[in-house]
Protein backbone atom coordinates (compact mmCIF):
# COMPACT_ATOMS: atom_id res chain seq x y z
CA UNK A 1 0.00 0.00 0.00
CA UNK A 2 2.97 2.21 0.70
CA UNK A 3 4.48 1.84 -2.41
CA UNK A 4 1.41 2.89 -4.27
CA UNK A 5 1.26 5.98 -2.04
CA UNK A 6 4.30 6.78 -3.45
CA UNK A 7 3.92 6.22 -7.10
CA UNK A 8 0.88 8.42 -6.87
CA UNK A 9 2.81 10.94 -5.12
CA UNK A 10 5.57 11.07 -7.87
CA UNK A 11 3.33 10.89 -10.66
CA UNK A 12 1.39 14.14 -9.05
CA UNK A 13 4.82 15.92 -7.85
CA UNK A 14 6.16 15.46 -11.97
CA UNK A 15 2.91 16.73 -13.46
CA UNK A 16 2.94 20.15 -10.97
CA UNK A 17 6.52 20.58 -12.44
CA UNK A 18 5.79 20.21 -16.08
CA UNK A 19 5.83 23.21 -17.48
CA UNK A 20 2.44 24.39 -18.45
CA UNK A 21 3.29 25.52 -21.70
CA UNK A 22 4.40 21.87 -23.10
CA UNK A 23 0.55 21.05 -23.15
CA UNK A 24 1.45 17.85 -25.29
CA UNK A 25 4.56 16.54 -23.89
CA UNK A 26 6.28 17.41 -26.67
CA UNK A 27 8.81 20.75 -27.48
CA UNK A 28 7.44 23.79 -26.50
CA UNK A 29 5.92 25.71 -29.53
CA UNK A 30 8.30 28.65 -31.11
CA UNK A 31 6.99 31.88 -32.53
CA UNK A 32 4.67 31.60 -35.40
CA UNK A 33 6.73 33.59 -38.21
CA UNK A 34 3.50 33.67 -39.99
CA UNK A 35 2.71 37.06 -38.30
CA UNK A 36 5.83 38.23 -40.51
CA UNK A 37 4.89 40.53 -42.70
CA UNK A 38 6.56 42.02 -45.93
CA UNK A 39 4.79 44.81 -47.95
CA UNK A 40 5.78 45.87 -50.86
CA UNK A 41 4.19 49.12 -53.02
CA UNK A 42 3.91 49.21 -57.02
CA UNK A 43 3.30 52.67 -57.93
CA UNK A 44 2.26 53.13 -61.80
CA UNK A 45 3.61 56.64 -62.50
CA UNK A 46 1.95 57.00 -66.29
CA UNK A 47 -0.12 60.14 -67.01
CA UNK A 48 -3.32 58.91 -64.47
CA UNK A 49 -1.12 61.19 -62.62
CA UNK A 50 -1.24 64.69 -64.30
CA UNK A 51 -4.14 66.78 -62.95
CA UNK A 52 -3.80 68.38 -66.46
CA UNK A 53 -4.23 65.38 -68.25
CA UNK A 54 -6.75 63.44 -65.26
CA UNK A 55 -8.24 66.35 -63.68
CA UNK A 56 -10.02 66.19 -60.15
CA UNK A 57 -11.29 69.50 -58.70
CA UNK A 58 -12.22 67.40 -55.59
CA UNK A 59 -8.53 65.60 -54.60
CA UNK A 60 -6.20 64.66 -57.43
CA UNK A 61 -5.01 61.34 -58.14
CA UNK A 62 -1.45 61.84 -57.57
CA UNK A 63 -2.98 63.07 -54.05
CA UNK A 64 -4.92 60.12 -53.23
CA UNK A 65 -1.76 57.83 -53.65
CA UNK A 66 0.36 60.10 -51.75
CA UNK A 67 -2.45 59.30 -49.16
CA UNK A 68 -3.02 55.68 -49.60
CA UNK A 69 0.95 55.26 -49.21
CA UNK A 70 0.56 57.10 -45.80
CA UNK A 71 -2.36 54.48 -44.89
CA UNK A 72 -0.11 51.43 -45.89
CA UNK A 73 2.82 52.56 -43.84
CA UNK A 74 0.24 53.28 -40.80
CA UNK A 75 -0.91 50.03 -40.93
CA UNK A 76 2.75 48.74 -41.12
CA UNK A 77 3.81 50.19 -37.97
CA UNK A 78 0.42 49.27 -36.43
CA UNK A 79 1.01 45.79 -36.98
CA UNK A 80 4.60 45.89 -35.81
CA UNK A 81 3.37 47.72 -32.57
CA UNK A 82 1.36 44.49 -31.72
CA UNK A 83 4.65 42.25 -32.01
CA UNK A 84 7.59 42.03 -28.86
CA UNK A 85 10.84 43.11 -30.08
CA UNK A 86 12.42 39.94 -30.27
CA UNK A 87 9.80 38.83 -32.70
CA UNK A 88 10.56 41.98 -35.57
CA UNK A 89 11.19 40.61 -38.80
CA UNK A 90 9.14 43.01 -41.11
CA UNK A 91 9.87 45.26 -44.31
CA UNK A 92 7.98 47.67 -46.35
CA UNK A 93 9.00 48.51 -50.04
CA UNK A 94 8.61 50.52 -53.12
CA UNK A 95 9.05 49.59 -56.84
CA UNK A 96 8.35 51.36 -60.45
CA UNK A 97 8.41 48.96 -63.32
CA UNK A 98 10.26 50.48 -65.53
CA UNK A 99 12.03 52.59 -62.97
CA UNK A 100 12.04 56.28 -63.46
CA UNK A 101 15.05 58.04 -65.43
CA UNK A 102 15.18 60.63 -62.63
CA UNK A 103 17.91 59.46 -60.56
CA UNK A 104 16.57 61.42 -57.36
CA UNK A 105 13.21 59.19 -57.71
CA UNK A 106 15.11 56.18 -57.24
CA UNK A 107 16.99 57.54 -54.00
CA UNK A 108 13.46 58.40 -52.79
CA UNK A 109 12.76 54.77 -53.63
CA UNK A 110 15.98 53.51 -51.61
CA UNK A 111 15.26 55.14 -48.59
CA UNK A 112 11.56 53.79 -48.24
CA UNK A 113 12.67 50.39 -48.12
CA UNK A 114 12.69 49.90 -44.31
CA UNK A 115 13.04 46.49 -42.37
CA UNK A 116 12.39 45.63 -38.51
CA UNK A 117 14.59 43.18 -36.96
CA UNK A 118 15.45 42.77 -32.98
CA UNK A 119 17.34 45.45 -33.33
CA UNK A 120 15.57 47.89 -34.26
CA UNK A 121 15.02 50.89 -31.86
CA UNK A 122 11.61 52.77 -31.06
CA UNK A 123 12.98 55.89 -32.73
CA UNK A 124 13.19 54.00 -35.80
CA UNK A 125 9.28 54.24 -36.02
CA UNK A 126 9.77 57.96 -36.27
CA UNK A 127 12.19 57.97 -38.89
CA UNK A 128 9.90 55.55 -41.31
CA UNK A 129 6.66 57.52 -40.37
CA UNK A 130 8.87 60.89 -41.19
CA UNK A 131 10.15 59.22 -44.66
CA UNK A 132 6.81 57.56 -45.71
CA UNK A 133 5.37 61.45 -44.81
CA UNK A 134 7.63 63.62 -46.51
CA UNK A 135 9.56 61.17 -50.15
CA UNK A 136 6.20 60.15 -51.49
CA UNK A 137 5.27 63.54 -52.14
CA UNK A 138 8.21 64.29 -53.60
CA UNK A 139 8.42 61.60 -55.76
CA UNK A 140 5.22 62.59 -57.60
CA UNK A 141 6.66 66.30 -57.63
CA UNK A 142 9.70 64.63 -59.42
CA UNK A 143 7.50 62.63 -61.94
CA UNK A 144 5.15 65.60 -62.82
CA UNK A 145 7.90 67.98 -62.81
CA UNK A 146 9.72 65.58 -65.46
CA UNK A 147 6.81 65.24 -67.86
CA UNK A 148 7.61 62.52 -69.21
CA UNK A 149 5.31 59.89 -67.84
CA UNK A 150 7.24 56.14 -68.60
CA UNK A 151 4.18 54.29 -68.27
CA UNK A 152 3.73 51.60 -65.45
CA UNK A 153 4.58 47.76 -67.23
CA UNK A 154 2.60 46.04 -64.81
CA UNK A 155 2.05 42.71 -66.57
CA UNK A 156 5.75 42.46 -66.82
CA UNK A 157 6.37 42.91 -63.02
CA UNK A 158 4.40 40.20 -62.65
CA UNK A 159 6.12 38.08 -65.15
CA UNK A 160 9.53 38.80 -63.97
CA UNK A 161 9.51 40.39 -60.86
CA UNK A 162 7.16 39.57 -58.67
CA UNK A 163 8.43 36.40 -57.30
CA UNK A 164 11.91 37.98 -56.45
CA UNK A 165 10.57 41.38 -55.02
CA UNK A 166 7.63 41.14 -53.32
CA UNK A 167 7.62 37.04 -52.13
CA UNK A 168 9.82 36.72 -49.25
CA UNK A 169 9.32 32.87 -47.66
CA UNK A 170 7.88 32.40 -43.70
CA UNK A 171 5.99 35.74 -44.44
CA UNK A 172 2.59 37.18 -45.39
CA UNK A 173 3.51 38.97 -48.38
CA UNK A 174 1.14 41.63 -49.14
CA UNK A 175 1.37 43.68 -52.73
CA UNK A 176 -0.39 46.90 -53.33
CA UNK A 177 -0.63 48.28 -56.75
CA UNK A 178 -1.48 52.23 -57.03
CA UNK A 179 -3.10 52.31 -60.64
CA UNK A 180 -5.96 53.06 -62.74
CA UNK A 181 -7.22 49.59 -63.82
CA UNK A 182 -5.92 50.22 -67.37
CA UNK A 183 -2.95 48.21 -68.52
CA UNK A 184 -0.44 49.27 -71.24
CA UNK A 185 3.77 49.59 -71.91
CA UNK A 186 4.92 49.47 -75.49
CA UNK A 187 7.40 46.70 -74.21
CA UNK A 188 5.00 44.23 -73.23
CA UNK A 189 2.30 44.93 -75.73
CA UNK A 190 1.35 41.79 -77.21
CA UNK A 191 -1.59 39.01 -77.47
CA UNK A 192 -2.21 35.58 -77.82
CA UNK A 193 -5.38 34.97 -79.11
CA UNK A 194 -8.04 36.74 -77.67
CA UNK A 195 -6.20 37.96 -74.76
CA UNK A 196 -3.79 40.62 -74.33
CA UNK A 197 -1.25 42.04 -71.94
CA UNK A 198 -2.73 44.88 -72.42
CA UNK A 199 -6.23 46.53 -71.58
CA UNK A 200 -6.95 50.24 -72.81
CA UNK A 201 -10.50 51.88 -72.75
CA UNK A 202 -9.84 51.66 -76.68
CA UNK A 203 -9.61 47.61 -76.65
CA UNK A 204 -12.75 47.48 -73.77
CA UNK A 205 -14.76 49.24 -76.64
CA UNK A 206 -13.26 46.64 -79.87
CA UNK A 207 -14.25 44.08 -77.42
CA UNK A 208 -18.05 45.36 -77.25
CA UNK A 209 -17.33 45.27 -73.67
CA UNK A 210 -20.01 47.83 -73.26
CA UNK A 211 -23.24 46.04 -72.31
CA UNK A 212 -24.37 44.61 -69.47
CA UNK A 213 -24.18 41.09 -70.21
CA UNK A 214 -20.04 42.35 -70.54
CA UNK A 215 -19.20 38.89 -68.49
CA UNK A 216 -20.74 36.84 -70.71
CA UNK A 217 -18.85 38.24 -73.45
CA UNK A 218 -15.71 37.68 -71.78
CA UNK A 219 -16.36 34.28 -70.59
CA UNK A 220 -17.63 33.63 -74.56
CA UNK A 221 -14.64 34.86 -76.12
CA UNK A 222 -12.37 34.16 -73.35
CA UNK A 223 -11.23 37.91 -73.16
CA UNK A 224 -8.79 38.82 -70.33
CA UNK A 225 -5.00 39.52 -69.64
CA UNK A 226 -2.43 36.63 -70.54
CA UNK A 227 -1.41 34.69 -67.41
CA UNK A 228 1.94 35.93 -66.66
CA UNK A 229 2.61 33.64 -63.88
CA UNK A 230 1.69 30.17 -62.81
CA UNK A 231 1.33 30.08 -59.01
CA UNK A 232 1.36 33.06 -56.57
CA UNK A 233 -0.55 31.34 -53.82
CA UNK A 234 1.87 33.00 -51.37
CA UNK A 235 1.02 36.81 -52.34
CA UNK A 236 -1.63 38.98 -51.48
CA UNK A 237 -3.01 41.93 -53.70
CA UNK A 238 -4.54 44.93 -53.03
CA UNK A 239 -5.28 47.42 -56.40
CA UNK A 240 -6.49 50.99 -55.21
CA UNK A 241 -7.29 53.41 -57.54
CA UNK A 242 -9.18 52.10 -60.29
CA UNK A 243 -10.67 55.07 -62.37
CA UNK A 244 -12.50 54.78 -65.87
CA UNK A 245 -12.94 56.53 -68.57
CA UNK A 246 -15.96 58.69 -69.13
CA UNK A 247 -18.67 56.79 -71.69
CA UNK A 248 -19.24 53.71 -70.52
CA UNK A 249 -21.15 52.64 -67.85
CA UNK A 250 -19.59 49.43 -67.19
CA UNK A 251 -16.05 50.18 -67.99
CA UNK A 252 -14.98 49.86 -64.37
CA UNK A 253 -17.14 46.60 -63.62
CA UNK A 254 -15.10 45.07 -67.36
CA UNK A 255 -11.41 46.69 -65.92
CA UNK A 256 -12.20 44.87 -62.35
CA UNK A 257 -13.12 41.62 -64.23
CA UNK A 258 -10.40 41.77 -66.10
CA UNK A 259 -7.75 42.27 -63.38
CA UNK A 260 -9.73 39.30 -61.13
CA UNK A 261 -9.67 36.70 -63.35
CA UNK A 262 -6.42 37.32 -64.07
CA UNK A 263 -5.58 37.00 -60.59
CA UNK A 264 -7.74 33.54 -60.07
CA UNK A 265 -5.26 32.27 -63.09
CA UNK A 266 -2.34 33.14 -61.15
CA UNK A 267 -3.59 31.11 -58.08
CA UNK A 268 -3.93 34.35 -56.35
CA UNK A 269 -6.21 33.99 -53.22
CA UNK A 270 -6.51 37.02 -51.63
CA UNK A 271 -7.21 39.98 -53.33
CA UNK A 272 -9.03 42.89 -53.56
CA UNK A 273 -9.75 45.79 -56.23
CA UNK A 274 -10.53 49.42 -55.43
CA UNK A 275 -11.94 52.71 -57.07
CA UNK A 276 -10.10 55.96 -56.94
CA UNK A 277 -11.99 56.86 -53.86
CA UNK A 278 -11.41 59.79 -51.26
CA UNK A 279 -8.13 58.01 -49.04
CA UNK A 280 -10.65 58.95 -45.92
CA UNK A 281 -12.97 55.96 -47.19
CA UNK A 282 -9.94 53.33 -48.13
CA UNK A 283 -7.63 54.04 -45.11
CA UNK A 284 -9.79 51.90 -42.89
CA UNK A 285 -9.73 49.05 -45.71
CA UNK A 286 -5.92 49.41 -46.58
CA UNK A 287 -5.19 49.16 -42.83
CA UNK A 288 -7.29 45.98 -42.19
CA UNK A 289 -5.69 44.39 -45.27
CA UNK A 290 -2.86 44.71 -43.38
CA UNK A 291 -3.79 43.93 -39.49
CA UNK A 292 -6.54 42.36 -40.20
CA UNK A 293 -8.34 44.40 -37.75
CA UNK A 294 -10.45 47.71 -38.11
Amino acid sequence: MKKILYLLFMISLVSCCKDPKDTKGGKIPTEDNSNDINVSILIDLSDRIDPKTNPNPTMEYFQRDIEYIKAIEKGFLNHIKTKRIITYNDQMQVFFNPEPSDPKINDFTKELKVSFDQNTSKAYFNTVEKKYTQLPSNIYQSAMKDGKYVGSDIWEFFKNKVNDYCVKEDHRNILFILTDGYMYHENSKFSEKTKTSYLTSKLIKSNHLTTSDFKTAIEKNNFGFVKANDNLSNLEVIVLGINPEKGNPFEEAVIKEYWENWFKEMKIKKYQIKSADLPSNLEPIIIKAITGKN
